[in-house]
């Protein structure tokens, strides 16, 4: 990746960053910390490594992207504005009654949302599918799942990497948004996991781990994953939860709180957004 092209990218998360705190300060509810944490790894997917524009999102040959961690929402929904899925001023209207931007992704109803998700675990084998559906039928297309970490929790992940790595799903490509912290508290406080890299590992996995702040970091190690075959790939993407906003970082109690209007005037001035 180009400085150039880093540089649009560092602008884009940075502007999508304020504009997440605007619309959840207004809408007094959404997911902050989670949200944030994801912004590097779906700006680079959507605005540098994956094949997916409006124009062709009903063609096979896209690339797909699963939000598996479905509460993050509000991020994604502002890289499809951004991309151009549909209008931006649609932002300003999050977990409205008969809103197209419900508090989780909803296939059905929002365009650019390859799947509906929200329960935990939900959508990752949903992501392989898709995967194993484009590689039958001759696809050259890549699938991203990205998953959180209270996620990895739950049992139907695992089972999925079982057949992941059986039918040798090389065009599924899994990056975790590894901030280490849940709903309810740190994951070594919750679920303990022990080695996530060495537990991938052991599941057949391909794993890479990157800064999953650095934009330039994800692209490469995408790259890397791609490059790999007979395997599926992981992408350990270490994250921050409510990167950005230093009284939220490494907080649970973000996951889902509301942003007062204290909390506004204090992230806005951190993120350079208000004078």
């Amino acid at each position: 990746m180009t400085n150039e092209k880093k540089q649009q990218l560092d602008e884009l998360c940075l502007k999508f960053r304020r504009n997440l705190i605007e619309v959840l300060h207004d809408k007094q509810t959404g997911h902050p910390g989670g949200s944030l944490s994801v912004c590097e790894i779906l700006t680079t997917l959507y605005f540098n490594d994956a094949n997916i524009t409006p124009e062709i999102k009903d063609d096979r040959s896209r690339d797909k992207i699963v939000l598996c961690k479905g509460h993050a929402a509000p991020m994604l929904y502002l890289n499809l504005a951004e991309k151009g899925f549909f209008a931006k001023e649609e932002i300003n209207t999050l977990r409205d009654i008969d809103s197209m931007l419900q508090g989780h992704p909803c296939s059905k109803e929002t365009p650019g949302v390859e799947a509906s998700t929200g329960p935990l675990g939900a959508g990752y084998p949903l992501a392989l599918g898709v995967a194993l559906s484009d590689m039958h039928d001759n696809i050259d297309a890549y699938t991203y799942a990205i998953l959180g970490d209270g996620e990895i929790n739950e049992g139907v992940v695992w089972e999925t990497c079982m057949n992941a790595y059986k039918f040798k799903a090389d065009k599924l490509i899994t990056i975790l948004d590894w901030n280490g912290v849940q709903l309810d508290g740190t994951t070594e406080e919750i679920m303990p996991m022990g080695d996530i890299e060495l537990k991938f590992k052991a599941f057949g996995y391909n794993t890479i781990v990157c800064d999953g702040h650095d934009c330039a970091a994800i692209s490469a190690a995408i790259e890397t994953a791609k490059s790999v075959k007979g395997v599926p790939s992981i992408i350990l993407a270490k994250t921050v939860k409510g990167k950005g906003v230093s009284f939220m970082e490494g907080k649970n109690i973000w996951h889902g709180s509301p942003v007062k209007d204290e909390h506004y005037e204090q992230a806005m001035k951190e993120l350079g957004g208000a004078q």
